[in-house]
């Protein structure tokens, strides 16, 4: 779908419209909707990927925050009576909502801009959610696919780890958007675990903990630490405290947050 007259992609919402019917079609096949699936797709600007998943599935909902393009979309989709759009933020949007008959697929072409605190916010609902494809900067993909020892790991990619499988699926070059991006961009899928496979005693601590410990990541984590957790007490977990952040597990950073979380406040008795 080309970028129609009167609608100027707004650099504010990150907006580059998908526009090439055969990454739209691999997007769909990726996907596989069923008729029956509560699905929402975020930012459908133009709706080109709108228009495939109705197809299937015509009573998708969309979250939209450019103002300007809901018209746009209640035109096009007028013969889907089910359709419904969120005028909303995503960021700020309660997918959980949308969960009271079944989990939650999410999809949707991601603004680049806000991509990061939007997968943090997406995370946080984990518990209602199927599964989400979404297309990001190649960068971002790389970052939540990454294992330790990797140039990309970090905080974004132990935590989306932490709650979900990732699996990338397929990368798209800037010429499947109008206007082209600047990076090359990618596909992924990302499943919540039925279990999770490293619970931590409390969340809040182990995302506290792995922030701070990547806010120093070329530190050792006798440094990066330092402030939260003794040297000593590494070394009793099995962990080597002149390592750099990006060498540690979940595993290990869970373990960490654990023996944290274990830690008697200063109101109780010693």
């Amino acid at each position: 779908m080309s970028n129609r007259p009167g609608h100027q992609a707004r650099k504010r919402f990150g907006q580059n419209f998908l526009h090439d019917p055969g990454v739209i079609e691999r997007i769909v096949r990726s996907i596989a909707p069923k008729p029956d699936d509560v699905m929402v797709e975020i930012g459908p600007g133009l709706g080109a990927l709108t228009e495939e998943l109705l197809a299937v599935n015509p009573r998708l909902q969309v979250v939209e925050l450019d103002r300007d393009l809901i018209p746009v979309l209640r035109t096009k989709f007028f013969n889907y009576p089910e359709f419904r759009i969120h005028e909303a933020d995503a960021l700020r949007f309660d997918f959980s909502a949308l969960a009271a008959e079944r989990p939650v697929r999410i999809v949707g072409n991601l603004p680049y801009n806000i991509s990061t605190p939007l997968i943090f916010h997406l995370l946080s609902q984990a518990g209602v959610v199927q599964d989400m494809h979404f297309m990001l900067q190649k960068e971002v993909v790389q970052r939540m696919a990454a294992v330790p020892g990797d140039s990309h790991y970090g905080r974004l990619g132990i935590m989306t780890q932490y709650h979900c499988r990732v699996q990338p699926l397929f990368e798209v070059g800037p010429g499947a958007f109008r206007p082209a991006p600047k990076v090359d961009s990618a596909i992924v899928r990302l499943v919540p675990h039925a279990e999770l496979p490293h619970p931590a005693k409390d969340l809040s601590v182990l995302q506290a903990v792995v922030r701070t410990a990547f806010n120093a990541r070329r530190k050792t984590l006798r440094k990066a630490l330092g402030g939260m957790i003794s040297a000593e007490r590494l070394q009793a977990l099995g962990i080597d405290d002149g390592l750099r952040p990006e060498n540690l597990t979940l595993a290990q950073y869970v373990a960490i947050a654990d023996a944290l979380a274990s830690e008697p406040t200063q109101n109780e008795a010693p």
